[in-house]
């Protein structure tokens, strides 16, 4: 039986560093235009104590998303130990195109994946490569569709990247706007003839009714020509409807895994908020009628990373590999998951033995 292996991870954490701090000197905005009558520190503290961010990485300006994205592939190519050459797909997630600075154009064309393989230097002309836009879980589809290219025999070798620049889409008036970050993570997805480790399933879910603009982008004064378009969420919502369906999608991929819930030692959750993701987690185990969580069950990284949407689950994976997370460390056999939600709304679970 072929299974989808990840053979090698990389990742490229900006290192320009963003302290709470940092915000200051912003005067927020409620949604609808009026000054939140609070003092920054108080609103700052808030934050913190919702989130869990205290910081976050912002890339420097003319550090595009494509330049992240070879760099964090680069580093899993060299530690997968394979010829770039024999890569049959490239995958790249992202959201909101190449962007040099703050409030640039995006550029959709040519595709971020296309970027990536010219800076890779790859000439194989049968290596194909191709954007996804599918909100944060845009990574963990990138991975599922990697898997599907590899189970049906169209590819061998696939490189799969998550890579953003969400501080050039910020608006400084929005208190959401101290959540988003940047980065890029990467893996190799291999073949590999064995029934022990690989991907093992998968489950998707999409919810496009009134949840469509639960995160979107717009502008401030209803997109007027030349006016910037920010990235917007609105959290309660969000926060909701990740309670709400995140278990559950998380639930339905689990099950028809045939693994046995008491042998996951491991949930690589998307990195948007500490206490939702808490939340998520302990629902999914409630599901099962557990009620305290497993030890060791959850890396994080948000409070020094912040939410850089499609690179957090790859870069949390590279961290935990590299054992730069507390005493999380993978060792051979593991069952583990990824699970995200985001933007679409999009939901999508995979569960993968180690």
């Amino acid at each position: 039986m072929i299974r989808s292996k990840i053979i090698g991870t990389g990742a490229y954490i900006p290192t320009e560093v963003v302290d709470n701090e940092f915000f200051l000197n912003n005067t927020f905005f409620t949604d609808e235009h009026t000054e939140i009558q609070q003092p920054v520190e108080t609103i700052i503290r808030k934050f913190k104590a919702i989130t869990g961010i205290e910081q976050r990485r912002y890339a420097p300006v003319g550090l595009a998303a494509s330049d992240m994205g070879a760099s964090a592939a680069d580093e899993a190519i060299r530690l997968s130990g394979i010829d770039r050459e024999s890569i049959d797909l490239i995958i790249v997630a992202h959201n909101y195109g190449e962007m040099k600075y703050p409030g640039a154009p995006r550029e959709m064309v040519p595709s971020i994946a296309s970027r990536v393989k010219n800076k890779l230097g790859i000439q194989n002309t049968a290596c194909i490569p191709y954007d996804i836009i599918f909100g944060c879980p845009g990574w963990v589809q990138g991975l599922i569709q990697a898997d599907m290219a590899i189970r049906s025999g169209d590819a061998q070798t696939c490189l799969v990247i998550g890579t953003e620049t969400l501080s050039r889409v910020l608006d400084p008036t929005d208190r959401d706007s101290m959540i988003f970050s940047d980065g890029a993570g990467a893996c190799i997805l291999s073949a590999a003839e064995t029934a022990t480790s690989g991907i093992i399933n998968a489950a998707v879910r999409s919810d496009t009714g009134y949840e469509l603009d639960y995160i979107s982008s717009s502008s401030k004064n209803s997109g007027e020509a030349g006016e910037p378009q920010y990235i917007k969420m609105k959290g309660r919502k969000v926060y909701e409807y990740a309670l709400k369906y995140v278990p559950q999608s998380m639930k339905e991929c689990f099950d028809k895994s045939g693994e046995q819930i008491s042998d996951l030692k491991m949930i690589f959750l998307h990195q948007a908020n500490d206490k939702m993701d808490e939340a998520i987690v302990k629902r999914f185990f409630e599901l099962y009628g557990i009620e305290n969580l497993p030890e060791n069950i959850m890396p994080m990284n948000i409070s020094h990373m912040g939410n850089s949407s499609v690179a957090t689950v790859p870069t949390l994976l590279h961290q935990v590999l590299n054992k730069e997370i507390g005493s999380f460390e993978l060792n051979k056999g593991d069952l583990i998951m990824f699970a995200s939600v985001g933007a679409g709304m999009n939901i999508n679970a995979v569960t993968y033995r180690w």
